[in-house]
């Protein structure tokens, strides 16, 4: 199954050239993986891209430019949360709840590739089916992909899906906008 739509930024998202980029994003299930594919166009030359690390899971990755995806079992609280650096660092995390993380580590690190051009950021991340959420009776999940984006000058910006009212919140369940069935 695949499913494909674009992020809109945050309402609160000042500059007007970051506001003209464009995110596309294709979520894919084939053969036990679950690979997520991320596309900026425009001009990208404003954001600040982190530089290519080793690979290896590292906390606080939302601080600055990275990709994300929250995924959860429809009509279950659980959801997990997962990091995509274009540096190639990752960050994996499982909650209970609303913001109620509990202890986790994915069996696989997910795959990442990244790749840049003038005037396009491509990154594809690939996860195991094995890390996403336990359904046992093969409910459809429900993905919230979201982005942040980091500017030369130093601010932030936010995309997603759907962003509820408020500060931007990508915790909120009613961002998990994307329905993916993988039976």
């Amino acid at each position: 199954m695949i499913s494909k739509s674009c992020l809109i930024h945050h309402p609160e998202t000042a500059d007007p050239a970051i506001k003209a980029l464009y995110i596309g994003v294709k979520a894919q299930y084939h053969q036990g993986y679950l690979t997520l594919r991320y596309e900026v166009q425009g001009d990208i030359d404003k954001l600040l891209i982190p530089e290519p690390q080793p690979p290896s899971a590292v906390d606080g990755l939302w601080q600055h430019t990275c990709f994300e995806v929250f995924i959860a079992v429809v009509e279950e609280a659980p959801y997990h949360e997962f990091n995509f650096s274009p540096s190639g660092q990752w960050a994996a995390y499982a909650f209970d709840d609303y913001r109620v993380r509990k202890a986790w580590h994915p069996s696989h690190a997910p795959a990442i590739h990244f790749a840049r051009t003038d005037y396009q950021l491509v990154l594809t991340a690939v996860i195991s089916e094995a890390d996403l959420p336990d359904n046992p009776h093969n409910q459809p999940y429900r993905l919230g992909l979201t982005a942040v984006l980091e500017t030369k000058a130093g601010d932030l910006s936010y995309w997603a899906l759907f962003h509820p009212s408020g500060k931007p919140n990508f915790h909120h369940r009613n961002g998990f906008t994307l329905s993916l069935n993988l039976a």
